[in-house]
C-alpha cells in the first residue's frame, strides 16, 4: 500500500449523536494505524453524512489510484453484498477516471482475531463486577442485532462459543467463571430468533443461574443499546432474585480499529 492507497471506512450510520461521533473517533484510530500507507475517509450508508460518494470523490481529488472498501460490519449481510458494492459502483462511475481506479473489498470485521479479543476484554471487564465473581452460577448471553441472513446468525453463534468457550492462552471465559454449556446463550433483539425477552425469561426461569450477564454485540452507542438495557433491566424487575449484568459495547477502541486495519492489509 502506498499514499495513492485510499480507504473507504464505511460505517451504518446512526440517528444518535454520540454513536455516530464514537464512528469518527474510530475513523481516526485507524487512519493512525495506516499512517503513511493509506488515507482513510469515513462514510455512512443512512442517517449522516459524508455518504460514500462523497467519499469517493475526496480520495479522488487526492489521486488515490486504488481504493479498499473496508465495510465497519460485524457481520456479512445485506449491506456488505449489496447495498455498499451498489453505492461504490455508482460513485466510481460517476467519477471522470473512475475505471482506471482498481477496487478492492474487505471483509467485515466478524471473527477477526481483534474482534474476539476485544469482546473476551468487554465480557471480563463485566464479570469482574462482582464481588462473588466465579462462587455464582453463572449464564452468558450473547445478543446480536439479528438479520434475515442466516449466515450473519449463524456467524453470531459461532463468534459467541469462540469467545466464550474458546481457548486463548491456555484460558477460556466458561473455564475461569464456570460457565456451564446450557449457560451460553446466543439471541437477538430483531429479525432472527430466539429474540433476547425470550432468552432472559427461559433462563431465568430455569432456576440454573444466579447471574446473567448479557453482552449486546454492538459497535457504537444508539437506540439498539438503549432498547437491550431497558430489555434486561425488565426481566430483572421480574427476576430479583438473580443478578443481571450488562456489558457495554464495543467502542470506538484501538483493538477494533486493529481488526479493521488488519482485514484492509488482507484484502482481495
Amino acid at each position: 500500500m502506498s499514499v495513492s492507497h485510499g480507504v473507504l471506512l464505511v460505517g451504518h450510520g446512526t440517528r444518535d449523536s454520540v454513536g455516530t461521533e464514537e464512528f469518527f473517533q474510530l475513523s481516526d484510530r485507524l487512519a493512525v494505524h495506516l499512517h503513511g500507507a493509506a488515507i482513510v475517509r469515513p462514510c455512512l450508508l443512512e442517517f449522516q453524512k459524508p455518504n460514500i460518494a462523497e467519499a469517493w470523490n475526496s480520495l479522488m481529488e487526492c489521486g488515490c489510484t486504488e481504493v479498499t472498501v473496508a465495510p465497519l460490519l460485524l457481520f456479512s449481510a445485506g449491506h456488505a453484498k449489496s447495498d455498499i458494492p451498489d453505492e461504490v459502483e455508482s460513485a466510481r462511475a460517476s467519477s471522470p477516471r473512475g475505471e482506471s481506479v482498481r477496487v478492492r473489498y474487505a471483509r467485515p470485521i466478524t471473527r477477526q482475531a481483534d474482534m474476539i479479543a476485544a469482546v473476551r476484554e468487554r465480557l471480563r471487564q463485566t464479570l469482574a463486577k462482582s464481588d462473588a465473581g466465579r462462587s455464582r452460577r453463572t449464564a452468558i448471553v450473547m445478543v446480536g442485532r439479528g438479520s434475515r441472513d442466516v449466515c450473519a446468525t449463524s456467524d453470531m453463534r459461532v463468534l459467541s462459543e469462540t469467545v466464550v468457550m474458546g481457548h486463548a492462552d491456555g484460558h477460556s471465559i466458561a473455564g475461569e467463571y464456570v460457565v456451564p454449556r446450557a449457560g451460553l446463550q446466543t439471541t437477538f433483539y430483531a429479525m432472527a430468533h430466539p429474540r433476547l425477552p425470550a432468552t432472559l425469561e427461559q433462563v431465568a426461569g430455569s432456576g440454573l443461574f444466579d447471574r446473567i450477564v448479557v453482552h449486546p454485540h454492538l459497535l457504537f452507542a444508539g437506540r439498539l443499546y438503549e432498547a437491550i438495557e431497558k430489555q434486561v433491566a425488565d426481566a430483572a424487575s421480574r427476576f430479583p432474585e438473580i443478578r443481571f449484568d450488562l456489558s457495554d459495547y464495543l467502542g470506538p477502541t484501538d483493538r477494533v480499529a486493529q481488526a479493521i486495519a488488519a482485514r484492509i492489509r488482507s484484502a482481495e
